[in-house]
């Protein structure tokens, strides 16, 4: 609060209530040490008090704000293979498709083709029923609009290239490349001895079959020419039989290994695109906004 001159000057007079004694030489004299120590104490209180209405508040800072979140990367369009041979992607065109993100368009098409050693188009006969299980099960997945298995027949190159094009003429944006591939050994087990006995050597198990395989489905972005993500399953097994028809037991042995894998393949392929719907951008072009870090600022007092 402020103290006028004035009111001190009362309050200071209204203090010393007794009246001077007078020296010797008639000089005005305070009547005693305890008087004139409370009038400098009045004194001193009465200048702070004057000075507390000149008083300042502290300064504050106010931060501009801050954008956290760094711009949007921008989606992948181009195709940089250009040759099917590797090392012909430039430093420039690997950053920029390593820096772009990964995601599923929206309503896409793709197709399912079986493809041979280098991933070229298989031109046998597609005997197998692994492509038609999964187009099935992708088609009721609901992630695409439309999914279809894909002829190997068409006149076309066997190579990456001849693949873009075939899906280009499927107007499918991504192909789901399936092979699947089998080591198969047999040898002779305890059964053995039986062929010393020529006639018991026809028909004890005395032979063990063995097939270990891979199943393979590889999510191939045609417009860009890159791979998006590779599931395997890995099956195997193994029987004892006599030596009749062996490489025919061994051929329904693999068809009863695929029968069982295909479910666990397309299991595996629709949890990846799962994520890559999830990574699906919700507005291309949604910045986030920004966050003001502020306090709020006082005025200086004069």
């Amino acid at each position: 609060m402020a103290v006028t001159p004035g009111g001190a000057a009362r309050g200071i007079l209204g203090l010393v209530d007794t009246p001077p004694t007078r020296s010797h030489q008639g000089k005005p004299m305070l009547n005693s040490t305890p008087q004139a120590t409370k009038l400098l104490t009045t004194l001193t209180v009465a200048w702070l008090l004057a000075g507390c209405g000149a008083a300042r508040a502290p300064l504050s800072v106010s931060m501009a704000p801050v954008a956290l979140a760094s711009a949007a990367p921008t989606v992948l369009e181009k195709n940089h293979f250009s040759q099917d041979s590797m090392g012909n992607v430039s430093e420039d065109a690997m950053r920029e498709i390593l820096r772009a993100p990964v995601f599923l368009e929206a309503g896409a098409r793709i197709g399912i083709v079986p493809v041979a050693t280098g991933y070229e188009l298989d031109e046998g006969v597609p005997l197998t029923e692994v492509t038609g299980k999964l187009a099935d099960e992708l088609g009721r997945s609901g992630l695409f609009e439309v999914v279809s298995e894909v002829t190997t027949d068409w006149p076309g190159t066997r190579s990456i290239a001849g693949l873009r094009e075939l899906a280009t003429r499927y107007r499918a944006e991504y192909l789901l490349l399936y092979r699947h591939r089998f080591v198969d050994r047999s040898y002779t087990n305890a059964w053995g001895w039986a062929n010393l006995t020529l006639l018991g050597g026809l028909f004890v198990p005395s032979q063990t079959l063995e097939s270990a395989g891979v199943l393979e489905a590889t999510f191939f972005d045609v417009r860009t020419g890159t791979l998006l993500f590779t599931s395997f399953e890995r099956v195997r097994q193994e029987q004892d039989a006599n030596v009749w028809h062996n490489e025919l037991k061994v051929r329904r042995m693999q068809e009863k290994l695929l029968a069982d894998a295909t479910r666990r393949l397309s299991d595996q392929v629709q949890a990846q695109v799962r994520r890559l719907v999830a990574a699906r951008p919700k507005h291309k072009d949604e910045s986030a906004p920004a966050v003001a870090l502020t306090e709020p600022t006082a005025s200086l007092a004069p």
